[in-house]
Order: structure tokens, then C-alpha cells, then sequence
């Protein structure tokens, strides 16, 4: 529209020139192709001022469609009566239980199930169809593996929180062992591990081992947990001279020592991604609760708890 306008500019300018020298230098003749020509510019600048108006307005209306779509999306988490369902890692035991609570509280119409367990127990839980909303994992391996095989809505996941890995000994213990490298030596008979294959913190202990050239002597002394919170319990009844968990889980017990943190570089970063399962039978209600638990108040709570932020 706005070239056709110019278009007409031009050549009713073109005209008025023609006109002037046809006059042989008339100013009347000069004079009114001016004012026509102006009064066609002004013409041409009230017909893009009432388009760019126009263009506004349909993009104000665009905005407005779009925030009552968002409405409308929280509105049917809140109308529906749904269960939503969470696969975690063992060591968000405490930390979960505290925001399913919450969350219930702000959403009463959504009640939410939270099954804990090795992280690589729940990646199999999904790879087989169990029902999942929400994945909650303690590595990023098992969450990659899982969004590699398409079982994962990709554009949901976050790499959320960060821990440590510590090694505990009974709070009574007098075995005198004080860092990693100890379990090589005589003053450990047993120590408590998670299971390699399935357990993110026995992977985790295997690198740091590794790391310090004494992975073959300690794993000839391991008990393999399923996950990370039955090898605190070992360790809080002394059923094993030491264990390596997450530090999160050690400070929720008072039964257990810390003796220190993993050599820094022996081992991976330890990152909690989460994300909705793609299967999920309410995206909505999934996508609510991993904003609810990106929120001040509950990464406040994750702090608590020893969960750094890894966003």
C-alpha cells in the first residue's frame, strides 16, 4: 500500500512539472502542482500512520490472545482432578516429601505420587512403560539416555540442582579412617557403595576411586546398595565401616560422620536434571510442578537440604 501511495506521489509530481513548463513559467501553474503535490504526501503520511495504527492493534489483540491461552492452560491444572505421578532419586527423599506437601496446597485438585528409588531403577521403570509424569534423576546420564530413546519431552529438561559426594563413617566409629584413601588400607573391612550399574552415586564412588588409583582393592571390600539411602542406613547401624553418599543425605541423619568431601576433580559434577516424561497423561499438571520447584521459595528449601543451584 504504502509503495502504491509513493507510486502516486510521483507522478502527480511528474504532472505538475509537466504543467509548470507547458506555462512557460506561469506561477499559478507552479503554485498548484506544488500544493497538490504536498497535499498528496500528506495524504500518503495519514494512510501509513493509520496502517502502523492498524498493525498495533493486531498485535495487541495477538498478545491478548496468547496470555488467555496461558490462562486457560493453568486454569485446566487446577480444574482437573488428576494424580500426578513423579519417578525420584532416592536422595530427594526429604526434600520431595516437603514440596509435594506444598504444591497440594497451592494445586487441590492435584494430588501428587512420588516413588523413590536408584536412578537407574526408575530410567528402566520408564523405558518399560510404568506411569510416569515427571522424572527427577541424581545424574544426568540416565535423564540423557531416557531423551536419546525419545521418552522425554527434550524442551522440559532442566539441569536443576547440584550435590557432593561424601564419605560417612558410624557416628561411634573408631576405625580411625579419615579421607578416601583409607579404604585401601587395613582399617576397612567392608564399605558400603551403590550399585554401579544402577545406583548415580556408585558411579560416581567408582570414578573417584579410580581417580585415586585404588578402585581394585576397595571393590573387593564393597556391599552394593539399591540406592543411596540403603547404604546410609548400613552406615548409620554400623553394618559397614564407612559408606559413600551424597552429602544431602548424610546431613539428614544424626547416627552417621562425614569424614570429608570426594578429592576435588576425582569425579564428575553431580547434576539433578528433571523433565516431564513424554508419556505423560498430564503435561500440564508435570509442567506446574517443575516451575513450582524452580521457584525462590522452594530452590530456598533444595538449600536447605545442601542442594546447590545448577541452573
Amino acid at each position: 500500500m504504502k509503495n502504491k501511495i509513493l507510486k502516486t506521489i510521483a507522478i502527480v509530481t511528474t504532472g505538475a512539472v509537466l504543467m509548470a513548463g507547458c506555462g512557460s513559467g506561469s506561477d499559478t501553474a507552479a503554485n498548484t502542482a506544488a500544493e497538490t503535490a504536498a497535499e498528496a504526501e500528506e495524504a500518503a503520511q495519514e494512510t501509513t500512520a493509520a496502517s502502523e495504527k492498524t498493525a498495533a492493534s493486531e498485535n495487541t489483540d495477538a498478545a491478548e490472545t496468547v496470555t488467555e491461552a496461558v490462562q486457560e492452560t493453568e486454569i485446566s491444572v487446577t480444574d482437573e482432578e488428576v494424580t500426578l505421578t513423579i519417578l525420584a532419586a532416592a536422595s530427594l527423599t526429604d526434600v520431595c516429601d516437603e514440596l509435594k506437601t506444598r504444591f497440594e496446597d497451592e494445586y487441590p485438585n492435584v494430588t501428587v505420587s512420588i516413588s523413590y528409588g536408584g536412578s537407574g531403577a526408575l530410567q528402566t521403570q520408564i523405558e518399560e512403560g510404568a506411569p510416569a509424569d515427571v522424572f527427577m534423576s541424581a545424574a544426568q546420564k540416565q535423564m540423557t539416555a531416557l531423551d536419546e530413546e525419545g521418552l522425554m519431552d527434550s524442551d522440559s529438561i532442566i539441569n536443576q540442582l547440584e550435590n557432593k559426594v561424601v564419605l560417612i563413617v558410624p557416628k561411634d566409629s573408631d576405625t580411625g579412617i579419615a579421607s578416601f584413601e583409607d579404604l585401601a588400607t587395613d582399617a576397612v573391612t567392608m564399605v558400603g557403595l551403590g550399585e554401579p550399574g544402577s545406583v548415580p552415586v556408585g558411579q560416581y564412588s567408582e570414578e573417584i576411586f579410580d581417580s585415586l588409583g585404588i578402585l581394585d582393592e576397595v571393590t573387593a571390600k564393597a556391599n552394593y546398595g539399591s540406592d543411596v539411602r540403603t547404604v546410609l542406613s548400613w552406615v548409620e547401624t554400623s553394618a559397614v565401616d564407612c559408606g559413600v553418599v551424597y552429602a544431602t543425605d548424610a546431613y539428614t541423619s544424626e547416627d552417621v560422620e562425614i569424614i570429608g568431601e570426594a578429592p576435588e576433580g576425582s569425579c564428575q559434577q553431580v547434576i539433578y536434571p528433571v523433565g516431564v516424561v513424554a508419556a505423560s497423561e498430564y503435561p500440564d499438571a508435570a509442567a506446574a510442578w517443575i516451575a513450582f520447584i524452580q521457584s525462590d521459595e522452594s530452590m530456598e528449601l533444595f538449600a536447605s537440604y545442601g542442594f546447590s543451584d545448577a541452573r
